[in-house]
């Protein structure tokens, strides 16, 4: 093991909060318990699902050119192709164990949702028992591009959605009204959200693909997910790490992601990426901002789609109870590891000092100084994955950055402390099967957080993926941060 002194950048991770407007700065979002993340714990176990999953229901609409204030008729099965039962089926297929019905909005789309779409949701959940299924939608998010929703497994899901939906989706309206494409209305949707009896989670989808080159944001901007997540911390919690469509990555000239003027890096957006870049900067913060990774599905590649079948590529594993509210409070919390091409199906971090731990997701409070041991195991899994092939881990890196407080500028979207502590690779770990388990040692002198990500490839960075890429060929996963408080 080596040892790091890491040297302090800022104050302590509590810092007085900073206030923004009518968003209340970071005070609410330090009022979230820290919890001690992802460990071992009996009961939970590392469940794989997909929270942004289209059925027929996401339509495409044909209006009356003879009655222009008619709202258009939608016109099922065009954007999205399968029912909703079908997902379930190919998702269980493949895997996952927990799914995310979420299409797509549009003038009046909330009533398609209420009278069709949750009768749908009903019937394949009787249908693919083992697949617990979320109720949600991919919401037109005012003042920018989409967000996975979802709503929380309870009697109420068909009033909730239908209420977040019908008052807040800019593309309700019909005819189109611009007033509610505003950053204004989406803080006050995010505020609706945060004071409904069980609150839903919100997560960014495919944040970077508007941009209009690498760090030329689009849709989505650093100050505004600052902006979300200051106003609903439990509810925005987090963006798309690896966007869907990966699969159009399989046809002759086709990028990855559908991202072209900033593709994707490895298949992941480069806000996740980018090594000091957007997510660093959010989490040098100390912000609970985590990452997820989807199939976007809407119609598969075998049928001339650009999709992956929900679990055939990307998954997110969330450490949980097999029930829906432990899902939730998985993904609240952080206890979540993402993978493409099965190239692992268990992450663990734990850090440890003075005889206590944090894993994915948590927070280790620690005395300046003092010594952290960080112990990780991956299993690589011998079996192969959908695409025939059993790719091994190549190598293994641990990310550490110095948590600087709120920062002054809510653009920035730089994290100059963040580093990679130290890369591992088969000379580093010890095997026990498909166990891989390494170790490393620091010292903290103040607050920081650690991250792990991991590869098939010789890439000490993720490369610019080029338009036509395998996506078989160019495997990554991350888990997401641990958090260390010095005091």
């Amino acid at each position: 093991m080596r040892l790091i002194t890491l040297i302090a950048w800022s104050a302590l991770l509590a810092a007085p909060a900073v206030a923004h407007g009518d968003h209340g700065g970071l005070a609410e979002r330090y009022r979230n318990k820290p919890t001690a993340g992802a460990l071992p714990a009996r009961g939970r176990q590392w469940l794989a699902g997909d929270h942004h999953i289209h059925s027929e229901y996401s339509a495409d609409y044909e209006a009356d050119p003879a009655s222009p204030q008619t709202a258009p008729i939608p016109l099922l099965g065009k954007d999205g192709r399968y029912a909703i039962a079908k997902n379930a089926e190919m998702a269980r297929q493949f895997g996952l164990r927990w799914m995310v019905s979420t299409d797509h909005g549009g003038p009046n789309h909330s009533k398609l949702n209420y009278e069709q779409a949750w009768p749908a949701v009903q019937q394949a959940r009787a249908a693919v028992p083992e697949m617990l299924i979320f109720y949600g939608m991919e919401f037109d998010t005012p003042a920018g591009d989409h967000s996975s929703l979802i709503i929380p497994f309870t009697g109420d899901e068909r009033e909730q959605l239908r209420a977040i939906e019908a008052g807040f989706s800019k593309r309700e309206p019909w005819p189109r009204n611009p007033a509610w494409d505003s950053e204004g209305r989406m803080i006050d949707a995010l505020k609706l959200m945060r004071d409904q009896k069980a609150p839903p989670v919100l997560i960014a989808n495919h944040p970077s693909r508007s941009a209009t080159a690498p760090f030329g944001w689009g849709q989505y901007t650093p100050a505004e997910f600052r902006n979300w997540n200051d106003t609903a911390p439990r509810v925005a919690i987090g963006m798309e790490g690896a966007p869907g469509h990966q699969a159009s990555g399989l046809k002759p000239g086709g990028s990855r992601g559908g991202y072209r003027n900033a593709p994707t890096l490895g298949g992941f957006d480069q806000m996740t990426a980018t090594l000091g870049g957007f997510w660093d900067s959010m989490l040098a913060e100390g912000r609970q901002w985590f990452i997820t990774a989807t199939s976007d599905s809407h119609a598969n590649w075998r049928d001339g789609g650009n999709d992956f079948w929900p679990g055939e590529y990307s998954k997110t594993y969330v450490q949980a109870q097999a029930n829906h509210a432990d899902i939730i409070d998985g993904l609240r919390s952080g206890r979540i590891f993402v993978t493409t091409g099965d190239l692992v199906s268990e992450v663990e971090v734990i850090a440890s000092s003075g005889g206590r731990k944090a894993g994915i997701g948590g927070t280790l409070k620690a005395r300046p100084g003092r010594q952290v041991d960080v112990t990780i195991r991956v299993r690589d899994p011998a079996t192969p994955n959908a695409a025939g092939r059993t790719p091994s881990v190549a190598r293994i890196d641990l990310i550490t950055g110095p948590i600087t407080g709120p920062t002054a500028n809510r653009n920035t979207d730089r994290a100059p402390g963040t580093a990679v502590a130290r890369r591992f690779t088969a000379s580093d770990w010890r095997r026990d099967g498909e166990m891989l388990t390494m170790t490393h040692r620091v010292v903290v002198d103040s607050p920081i957080y650690l991250r792990v990500r991991g590869t098939s490839t010789n890439e000490l960075e993720p490369d610019p993926d080029p338009k036509g890429e395998n996506p078989w060929d160019d495997l990554w996963f991350y888990a997401n941060p641990i958090f260390i408080r010095v005091k």
